[in-house]
């Protein structure tokens, strides 16, 4: 029957937090658990705030027919190093990296917004990490390093905003983009997420 074909959930291991799992069509959607099951179980609860978010954002996105979500592959993050896999290797076509650059600028206003509603507190190591991944991945496409800011808000945005340049630069056929774009996205939900208590896109 049309619309209830399976989907593909990748799951990462070895993240300090446990597990992430992520929903292969929709770069950015993530869950994270202590368990592998708790990651892969949450997954299409995650799929329907993810798509209602992006909505809420005026964005296009798929509608799912039923919860036939299963594991095809893992990989484990190392040490200094996230997962990747092999769907990250296939370029994004240009309407869709067009799309998932706005998704990145999304989670990135949620992730400010949480800072400025919480007050941060707590939340430095998680937000040093983000900024270094983004500062990682611009080098890695041989963009400028950002001049970072004392304010952690400022220093967030810097380092988005130099990997922004550094992906439209760079386009979708370089190597690794697919994968920069999941993990900024997810990873920027996450600590929002966090830092308001759950209840995120």
């Amino acid at each position: 029957m049309a619309g209830t074909m399976p989907h593909a959930i990748f799951v990462e291991t070895g993240l300090d937090g446990g597990v992430a799992a992520y929903a292969a069509e929709l770069p950015g959607c993530a869950t994270f658990g202590p368990s592998d099951d708790e990651a892969v179980t949450a997954i299409p609860q995650r799929v329907s705030r993810f798509t209602a978010w992006l909505r809420d954002h005026g964005e296009a996105a798929p509608a799912f027919v039923g919860d036939n979500w299963y594991e095809v592959e893992r990989a484990a993050a190392t040490d200094g190093s996230r997962a990747a896999f092999s769907l990250d290797e296939l370029p994004p076509s240009q309407d869709e990296y067009a799309a998932w650059l706005r998704w990145m600028e999304l989670a990135r206003e949620e992730l400010a917004d949480a800072l400025d509603a919480s007050g941060g507190a707590g939340a430095e190591g998680e937000l040093a990490a983000i900024e270094r991944q983004d500062v990682a991945f611009v080098r890695a496409l041989g963009g400028p390093a950002p001049s970072l800011a004392e304010d952690p808000v400022d220093r967030l945005y810097a380092a988005r905003d130099a990997l922004t340049d550094a992906l439209e630069a760079s386009g979708p056929v370089t190597d690794g983009v697919r994968r920069m774009l999941r993990l900024a996205i997810a990873d920027d939900l996450r600590a929002a997420e966090r830092l308001r208590g759950g209840g995120a896109a």
